[in-house]
């Protein structure tokens, strides 16, 4: 038997129960996957409260992030063999498919190597953030090397991932920020340049910043009235990339009237994860960051499985930056993040309250002497953890905290 988190009814974190079910063989095209960790995301709240973009079909189980061990292969599955270390990316439906669970089956296309030196933490909450900034930052083309880049809701998991991304890729990063105190934070993360919202103009720094210039390319998962703002730091030629909707107020054409020189689109990772050409592409870029070292990934706290509810709890607090996710707990940096309600520049307008984008993991820890679990990354939850089948499950992940009832694609 495996235990599988699954939920009944529309609500809160008090309809996820943990419960043991026969999981059966994987089918044609499938993987079973014993699971080490889980990345939890915002995503998965919305999905559970019923404000996704597609409804839970009951009983429901949730997730889109996981790391593990193959334990079977289904009929037609090509590349994977039982014992192989492997993480699962977000390119399913969770009305068909989840990862919250010790054992879980899984569509082959969306199972990817792991490296060996990759832990299952790192493995489980790497995927959502750094895919989503891989797109426009890389894989579109629209960024090169010396081009400035400009990343909104910089605090957030996306938004540290994506300052990384710009760095590795040989842009230079402005990350903003609504309060002086991310500030230095974010200067620390790799941004060369942070533009406080709450004290500064965000064109004319950007000018200044620049050299009058402007932007090559700005990312952003705010939309709303604010991209009229954006829309004036970014250069001639340059692009406007919406991959979010914290705020739910309609997002104009920016500077329709004066008709601008600059590409408007929205985006969302499943470009990229539902794609298998562009997915293996994306997978070898993260990898060869994390190898190395130039994509650090932060994880703040880990729950064990059975604590699910609290760990989206713990989500829905919007009091932490960053990820969470299972490890050895001196290994914990303990950040976190008080709550504030945010603008353009920080998710959170239209009042909704905390910061950024955050992430955290369940899981089980590929460690069997401490009995224990909690953060390795700097961001995410951690508390202690139990000994589940002779396989310790901890929770960490990614999600939006100053979610706006909007993007229904992020954590």
């Amino acid at each position: 038997m495996a235990r599988l988190v699954q939920f009944d009814r529309l609500g809160g974190p008090e309809v996820l129960t943990l419960r043991d079910v026969e999981v059966g063989a994987p089918g044609a095209g499938e993987v079973l996957i014993r699971v080490d960790a889980i990345g939890l995301n915002r995503a998965e709240i919305m999905y559970r409260e019923g404000r996704y973009f597609y409804e839970p079909v009951f009983p429901s189980t949730l997730g889109y992030e996981a790391a593990g061990v193959v334990e079977a292969v289904g009929e037609g599955v090509d590349g994977f063999a039982e014992g192989d270390l492997v993480a699962v990316v977000p390119a399913f439906l969770q009305s068909e498919y989840g990862t919250y669970g010790d054992h879980v089956i899984v569509p082959a296309s969306a199972v990817v190597p792991r490296p060996a030196d990759v832990d299952p933490v790192q493995a489980a909450a790497v995927w959502m953030a750094y895919i989503t900034a891989y797109g426009p930052l890389a894989e579109s083309g629209q960024v090169r090397p010396g081009d400035h880049v400009l990343i909104t809701a910089a605090s957030s998991s996306v938004g540290l991932a994506a300052i990384q991304v710009a760095c590795h890729v040989g842009a230079i990063p402005i990350a903003t920020t609504r309060g002086a105190d991310k500030k230095q934070r974010l200067l620390d993360a790799g941004a060369a340049h942070v533009i406080v919202t709450d004290e500064e103009d965000l064109p004319a720094r950007i000018k200044e910043i620049t050299g009058g210039e402007g932007v090559r390319l700005a990312f952003d998962p705010i939309a709303g009235p604010g991209v009229e703002t954006l829309a004036q730091g970014i250069a001639p030629g340059g692009f406007l990339v919406v991959y979010g909707a914290l705020d739910p107020r309609p997002t104009p054409l920016p500077n329709a009237q004066s008709f601008p020189a600059l590409t408007s689109s929205t985006y969302t990772l499943f470009e990229i994860t539902t794609n298998p050409e562009r997915l293996r592409r994306a997978v070898a870029f993260v990898n060869a960051g994390l190898a190395s070292g130039s994509f650090t990934p932060v994880v703040d706290r880990t729950f064990d499985l059975a604590e699910i509810a609290d760990a989206h709890r713990y989500m829905a607090l919007a009091h932490y930056a960053g990820s969470c996710g299972s490890a050895h707990p001196e290994t914990r940096p303990g950040q976190q993040e008080g709550a504030r309600s945010a603008g353009h520049g920080e998710p959170g307008a239209a009042g909704a309250t905390g910061e950024g984008w955050r992430r955290c993991t369940v899981g089980p820890t590929a460690h069997a002497d401490a009995g224990r679990l909690a953060p390795a990354w700097p961001a995410f939850p951690g508390s202690a953890g139990r000994c589940l089948g002779g396989h310790r499950r901890g929770v960490s992940g990614t999600y939006a905290s100053d979610d706006r009832n909007g993007s229904p694609f992020f954590s």
